[in-house]
């Protein structure tokens, strides 16, 4: 890379004078700059020292720029002008391109996500116009790069429009590929033929497949650390083709997207298919199948047959890579968040830096209380915030009605997390898989209890980190809680006024509402209302809004909160407290003294 060689005010040949540094490349920076005309452009320059030999055609010029000037399209950047400059006693070349006021997709989505099919649908085919423009030119262009990056949002226009922006690795369908550069590409994006040198137009619709997949999930089908494998190009993808012979999770996102539905995952299937045989044929055809012209039959990702035996015999997978907002993504809690950040989060972050102290890893937390108020939530996002592996654990998926199966179960887990360390495991309604062995449990549970214990003994110095989940702490086996496993005790009650307020804000963002939200008067009406509620009440608010085809007002939502009942009861919210108080007495039990610690969560 260079340092960027134009200042301030810089005169581009007396045509275009430098206003702002925009972003630095592998082998170009881009600017932006005004013309003489008194018009606003993007320019990029390009150094020809940086430059592989693939960035030219066959006449040496460079390939980028002969692209950008023969097309012309609305989903597509536009071309105003190119040449050669000298700095420094340098030659550089420059490409001069219409300026978009706007924000890439990638900075969109972190700042607010899609919450409609209809506008994702509407977005994504607007990037496929554009890739279907490129794919039916004389000489077929293939783009190779779009990502979220490569996509900008043009907020000029009445309904923000797809532009797809940077034809640095765009090459005509039939030039050779044997020299091709993929240095700089994001492996993710890649089909996986593309990792042979075999670049087609299956491989952009595959590109565009994983941002409809980001779109309503907000993470990659198929995630590999890159920064692991570093200058180790083909172990990367061979890691990352072999974690696409995995089917691919579609989580439950119909409380997150209006008018969700299952027809969508099937086009994903199509659209990600690692065959391109059975990918769509075009980007025409993925556009009549996101239209609804053409039924798309139910396609699994990758067609792998297993034995029951093989199927018995396979060690369980549970983990991924947490990604996503982390802590920005929840409302309130900002005193739990500050007490995870100094005594959880750094500690597993700067692991050696505490160990210089004396000061151990903890080992995991509990997070207890009424039913909806985030307790999954809060786990999800915190591994998030952390970015390390992530397992989500239902107690069903590990207990069997065979003898020691349980047990050989908890132990691949465990084995699993340690494997893939630093893991967060996150284990649901824990109260199920340990409950107390002094209770009536069977013997069988008491033995899973057993292997529990065993396993969580100094977990975090194998860099794993145990959250457990329950409505039911009570029902807990108490040495599961003692020190040394989830010693750290967490009350998520409902959220207070502030909270509330913040839930409302964060949850209606980004949906089209009507002036004058009194965010406040939202709050006082949903008094002991717990998190899951108050998304509820938007999403019916939502939909409401939605038949009638206009925005979400003030009314629409007093309505729904009106016909609404907090879904925890005040007499289960006083036994949620006597639970809170014999909890912290338990914390407290060996100091003798009395437990001045600020309750944890929301406070009422």
């Amino acid at each position: 890379m260079f340092k960027k060689m134009l200042s301030k005010n810089f005169s581009i040949n007396g045509d275009y004078k430098v206003l702002l540094f925009v972003k630095q490349g592998l082998y170009a920076d881009t600017y932006r700059v005004k013309g003489n005309d008194g018009k606003l452009y993007f320019l990029k320059l390009f150094n020809y020292s940086k430059l592989h030999k693939s960035a030219f055609d066959d006449n040496k010029n460079i390939l980028e720029i002969e692209l950008v000037k023969s097309i012309q399209h609305s989903k597509l950047i536009t071309y105003k002008d190119s040449g050669e400059i000298i700095i420094e006693n340098k030659k550089y070349a420059f490409l001069v391109l219409d300026f978009i006021a706007g924000e890439t997709l990638s900075e969109k989505i972190i700042r607010e996500r899609y919450t409609s099919l209809y506008d994702i649908k509407s977005l994504v085919i607007g990037i496929l116009e554009g890739v279907k423009y490129l794919h039916q030119q004389a000489n077929p262009i293939i783009h190779n790069e779009i990502t979220l990056q490569n996509v900008m949002l043009d907020l000029a226009k009445a309904n923000p429009e797809p532009k797809i922006i940077d034809f640095g690795y765009a090459r005509e369908f039939h030039q050779s590929s044997k020299v091709f550069n993929r240095e700089g590409l994001n492996p993710n994006f890649l089909a996986s033929e593309c990792f042979h040198n075999i670049y087609s137009p299956q491989s952009d619709l595959f590109s565009v497949g994983i941002i409809l997949y980001q779109l309503i999930y907000i993470s990659l089908p198929w995630i590999i650390d890159g920064s692991k494998f570093k200058g180790q190009q083909s172990e990367l993808e061979d890691k990352i083709i072999n974690e696409r012979t995995k089917k691919i999770n579609f989580p439950d996102v119909s409380d997150d997207i209006i008018d969700f539905n299952e027809e969508i995952i099937k086009i994903i299937k199509r659209a990600l298919h690692t065959d391109t045989e059975v990918r769509f044929s075009s980007a025409d055809e993925f556009i009549k199948a996101l239209r609804g012209e053409i039924i798309v039959d139910d396609i699994d990702t990758v067609q792998i047959q297993k034995s029951d035996k093989d199927t018995i015999n396979k060690k369980a997978k549970f983990s991924s890579v947490a990604k996503g907002k982390g802590f920005s993504a929840i409302a309130g809690m900002e005193e739990l968040k500050n007490q995870l950040q100094v005594e959880v989060i750094d500690a597993l972050r700067n692991s050696e830096e505490y160990e210089k102290y004396g000061v151990t890893i903890p080992n995991g937390m509990l997070l207890y209380g009424p039913p909806g108020c985030g307790k999954t939530f809060f786990a999800k996002h915190f591994a998030e915030e952390v970015g390390f592996n992530f397992m989500l654990i239902k107690p069903s998926s590990l207990k069997s009605r065979f003898v020691n199966a349980t047990q050989e179960n908890i132990a691949k887990m465990f084995e699993e997390a340690e494997e893939n360390a630093p893991t967060i495991i996150f284990i649901d309604e824990i109260n199920e898989l340990a409950p107390n062995r002094d209770s009536d449990a069977h013997e069988m549970s008491k033995s899973a209890v057993n292997e529990m214990l065993a396993q969580m003994d100094r977990t975090g110095e194998k860099g794993i980190f145990i959250i457990g989940a329950t409505n039911y702490p009570h029902m807990i086996d108490p040495a599961i809680l003692r020190a040394g496993r989830l010693d750290k005790k967490i009350y998520l009650s409902p959220p207070d006024f502030a909270a509330r307020k913040a839930m409302f804000e964060m949850c209606l963002k980004s949906r089209p509402i009507d002036f004058g939200m009194d965010y406040e008067k939202l709050a006082t009406l949903t008094d002991n209302f717990v998190a899951a509620d108050i998304e509820l009440l938007v999403n019916d608010a939502a939909r409401n809004a939605l038949r009638s085809k206009g925005r979400i007002t003030m009314e629409v939502i007093e309505n729904v909160i009106k016909n609404a009942q907090p879904s925890v009861s005040i007499a289960e919210l006083h036994k949620y407290e006597r639970l809170r108080k014999k909890m912290d007495g338990l914390n407290t039990s060996t100091n003798n003294s009395t437990n001045e610690r600020p309750i944890i969560g929301f406070k009422k």
